[in-house]
């Protein structure tokens, strides 16, 4: 009998364990928190002066509070474009400059506002990102390799060099720095999607909500 009652225990027990792993397995994929920017809020979110990559009427949009200096910024940009291919014109990029390099930070910034004056904003964004660890070490500045590796992209550097000085460009970044402690953003990057904050944060979950969005738009 003692027998019989130990071998049922094992097979209850073996069973449990394999339900539990069969739920683990299959269990849904992470979503993030569904947390929208308050409306209080929400026109902290884009400005009009913020640059934007793709389709402006693309049914769903990336918020990327993002700093050129940033090493995580670097890595993500290229997952942020393969996105924005894949989904074939359903999604655009805006960026929000967030300067938490300092110095090197706004430098970067200054020449891609100027690239933005002469048209050449993605090939300058994509050389200082790709080349970010010849001159944001330190958070120093280093106005004359960011203009250098600028060029390469085809910034004309003469201009460059009095478009950083715009007035404007200062009350851009003033601008996002106040966006950027309204949104409560401290690290970067910081996504939000549609309005809705990416959390938890990683390259799967991000993928996710864009796949989720695009969805409810209507799309594939």
């Amino acid at each position: 009998m003692i027998r019989k009652l130990l071998i049922l225990s094992v097979l209850v027990l073996a069973g449990a364990t394999f339900t539990g792993a069969t739920w683990y397995n299959m269990r849904p994929e992470p979503v993030s928190k569904l947390t929208s920017v308050p409306p209080k809020l929400a026109e902290g979110l884009i400005r009009s002066h913020s640059p934007s990559l793709g389709p402006q009427d693309a049914p769903v949009t990336i918020v990327e509070f993002f700093d050129p200096a940033c090493e995580a910024c670097r890595a993500f940009y290229p997952i942020v474009k393969d996105i924005m291919t894949k989904e074939g014109g359903s999604v655009r990029l805006v960026l929000r400059y967030t300067p938490f390099h300092r110095g090197a930070s706004e430098e970067a910034i200054r020449v891609l506002e100027a690239a933005r004056m002469q048209n050449a904003f993605e090939p300058v964004l994509e050389a200082i990102l790709r080349e970010q660890p010849r001159w944001a070490t330190h958070g120093a500045e280093a106005t004359d390799e960011l203009l250098q590796i600028a060029a390469a992209a085809g910034l004309n550097v003469e201009q460059a060099r009095s478009q950083m000085l715009f007035p404007g460009t200062t009350g851009i970044i003033n601008q996002d720095r106040a966006d950027v402690e309204a949104m409560g953003v401290k690290g970067t990057p910081t996504f939000f999607v549609n309005g809705i904050r990416l959390d938890p944060f990683g390259e799967d979950e991000l993928r996710a909500l864009v796949a989720k969005e695009i969805k409810a738009s209507g799309g594939s």
